[in-house]
């Protein structure tokens, strides 16, 4: 007789785990709160759905944090896996310019979640919709809203952060597990925009503005990238990139402060060079020599005296080194993914719950991070994966 598995969510990790999860052995329903599975996967997708990166899969576990946590999901199933299995089933995808993968031009993300389901329902995977998880009863039985009681063999929790509430990801399931002795962590906002105290006459005229080409430092990390100037503060891949260091500051009541290089192409003595064989103003070595943008010009200005702006030695320094203070993170709903949820400590090596048997977390619950550019979803896939081929072994 086959054995049952409950899927509690109906997110990335979930939908692999369904995906890879043998039916001949087990019986699979995927349990999901809302009406319709996935709705983090379509969010994912909105300005273009990056499903991966296009590096070598060792330079991409170097991306995670911390690097050795989703290593063995990661070789088990990796970028070129991910992309030979969506090609199965009528996806294919490329890689764009910034290595980033994509499904094929005119592809749009409702057509590759349509593509999984449909895949899955062939296998037989069932779907249950409208089930929130509630928790446990004193019968250690899973309940849902409306007193619904099920009773699987095994269950795997793929729950989601909590951010993008909207989807159905809102983090009110961790004192289910704190309940259970399951040491959590309080989610923190990753992957995030970070306010800064901006001059009202710098944002009326640079908000929305771009720093291209730029690199970003906090504590001891650096990052190349871009960034935007909002309203409140800053956003872009170079900042979110810095999460870590700057989230490790923010919870110890610290303000950080990044670094902002406006030109990291060239080396300290090569901007001191070039401004100081000018005898141009600084605003024009600025615009004419070094090649800032207007609102790159704007950003030392504003940050700068006066003094400091049209002194050759000092004006270099903060081109290659400008600091800037964060006051705080945008709020927890507003980021692109969240740190915190399940301690690493909770699970073992295939993500059973070591305190609850035949229990396990996978996907974004768990707490680990990583940057844009489509590392958190090929993680959410791996690890759905990796589970399921622990299931298939195990039976």
């Amino acid at each position: 007789m086959k054995k049952s598995i409950a899927i509690i969510g109906g997110g990335p990790s979930a939908l692999f785990a369904a995906a890879f999860l043998d039916t001949n052995k087990f019986d699979v329903t995927i349990y999901e709160k809302k009406k319709s599975l996935g709705r983090k996967f379509l969010v994912a997708g909105d300005g273009g759905f990056n499903l991966s990166h296009g590096e070598s899969i060792d330079k991409m576990i170097a991306r995670y944090t911390p690097t050795s946590f989703l290593k063995n999901a990661l070789l088990n199933f990796t970028n070129d896996d991910l992309r030979n299995w969506l090609l199965s089933i009528a996806i294919p995808t490329f890689v764009g310019s910034s290595n980033r993968i994509y499904p094929e031009k005119g592809i749009k993300p409702i057509t590759v979640l349509t593509n999984i389901k449909q895949f899955l329902s062939d296998k037989n995977i069932q779907f249950v919709y409208n089930y929130e998880w509630k928790g446990w009863n004193d019968k250690s039985e899973l309940i849902f809203n409306d007193n619904k009681i099920i009773t699987p063999d095994y269950t795997i929790f793929s729950l989601g952060g909590a951010s993008w509430k909207i989807t159905g990801s809102e983090g009110n399931w961790i004192d289910n597990f704190k309940e259970k002795d399951i040491n959590t962590l309080p989610f923190l906002p990753a992957n995030c925009a970070y306010y800064i105290n901006w001059k009202s006459d710098f944002i009326s005229k640079n908000e929305g503005q771009p720093l291209k080409n730029i690199a970003l430092s906090c504590l001891d990390k650096k990052q190349k990238g871009e960034l935007v100037i909002t309203k409140f503060g800053l956003e872009g891949n170079a900042i979110y990139a810095l999460s870590t260091q700057i989230q490790s500051q923010l919870t110890a009541n610290k303000k950080p402060v990044i670094y902002l290089d406006l030109k990291p192409m060239l080396t300290f003595t090569e901007v001191v060079k070039k401004i100081k064989g000018s005898h141009l103003r600084t605003t024009n070595i600025l615009k004419k020599i070094l090649k800032l943008s207007a609102p790159q010009i704007a950003l030392l200005k504003t940050t700068l005296t006066k003094e400091e702006y049209i002194n050759k030695n000092s004006i270099a320094e903060k081109v290659k080194n400008l600091p800037l203070i964060i006051e705080a993170a945008a709020p927890l709903n507003e980021a692109i993914s969240t740190t915190g949820g399940i301690a690493l400590s909770e699970v073992n090596e295939n993500f059973e719950l070591k305190k609850l048997k035949n229990s396990y977390c996978i996907g974004e619950m768990l707490d680990w991070n990583a940057p844009t550019g489509g590392y958190l979803l090929q993680a959410c896939f791996s690890m759905g994966a990796y589970i399921a081929k622990h299931f298939n072994e195990k039976e």
